[in-house]
């Protein structure tokens, strides 16, 4: 198993596998490294679909065009739920507040779920498996995928992983400078624009000799996702899971 430094700053993600099964006692540690995350007041707003069926993932990959979730040997699904509290609810005569109808409780959940699927990258990663996160689960076809793993109301789908033996090694992407994550005190802009005119450039020749064949600045790539993204209706969907912040209080 690899130290957790390693593990950490050597992350890679891995989009090709090797059609190997993951060992039961290593599935067993990443499940439990998901039921050990921190959450919210403890209220484990989250549930995980864990899909090893290959018919399911196919499925999967006609909606995202994702080919990593196909050839992986495990896909995980981290959904924000609030469905299981529901249904407790009722079963004890519970009167709850609607939290998913507003945005802190969408907050939540996404959050809950999203440390969950960290720590199950960590152990995954430490174990000597590799993964990708994907985010494009949430946003490609949400509604079908939801129809496809059953989801209840309450409950919406947040990222997902895929987990296998890695076939490849990919190179480390370049990452921004420090100083524009870490800021001591208070934010920090000064010389932002000058620090990612720098790191445009390095994503640049990065897409050109390692992954794209050609020279694309990080920039563009932004511009591009941020085009793509303002088309999707994420909204639309976790209202029709259930999530409406239309109805808050106060709005």
């Amino acid at each position: 198993m690899k130290n957790i430094v390693e593990t950490i700053l050597e992350r890679r993600s891995v989009r090709r596998y090797e059609r190997m099964a993951i060992e039961e006692e290593k599935k067993q540690l990443i499940y439990d490294a998901i039921t050990t995350s921190p959450t919210s007041h403890n209220g484990q707003q989250f549930s995980v679909i864990a899909i090893e069926d290959q018919e399911i993932k196919e499925q999967i990959y006609e909606l995202t065009k994702q080919k990593q979730i196909k050839t992986c040997a495990l896909f995980m699904v981290f959904i924000s739920d609030y469905h299981k509290m529901d249904v407790y609810a009722e079963a004890k005569g519970l009167k709850l507040q609607p939290i998913q109808q507003t945005l802190d409780g969408i907050l939540v959940g996404a959050i809950d779920a999203t440390i969950a699927m960290s720590n199950a990258r960590i152990m995954a990663e430490g174990l000597g498996l590799g993964c990708c996160c994907i985010g494009y689960i949430r946003t490609a076809a949400p509604e079908e995928l939801s129809r496809l793993l059953k989801l209840p109301e309450g409950t919406a789908i947040i990222c997902g992983l895929t987990i296998g033996y890695p076939r490849e090694i990919p190179d480390k992407r370049p990452k921004q400078e420090q100083s524009l994550f870490i800021h001591l005190n208070r934010y920090n802009d000064e010389g932002v624009a000058e620090k990612l005119e720098k790191y445009d450039d390095v994503i640049g020749r990065h897409n050109e000799s390692h992954t794209l064949a050609r020279y694309i600045p990080w920039s563009q790539q932004m511009v591009d996702y941020y085009e793509e993204s303002i088309g999707k209706h994420t909204m639309a969907y976790f209202r029709e899971q259930g999530f409406d912040i239309d109805k808050e209080p106060g709005l």
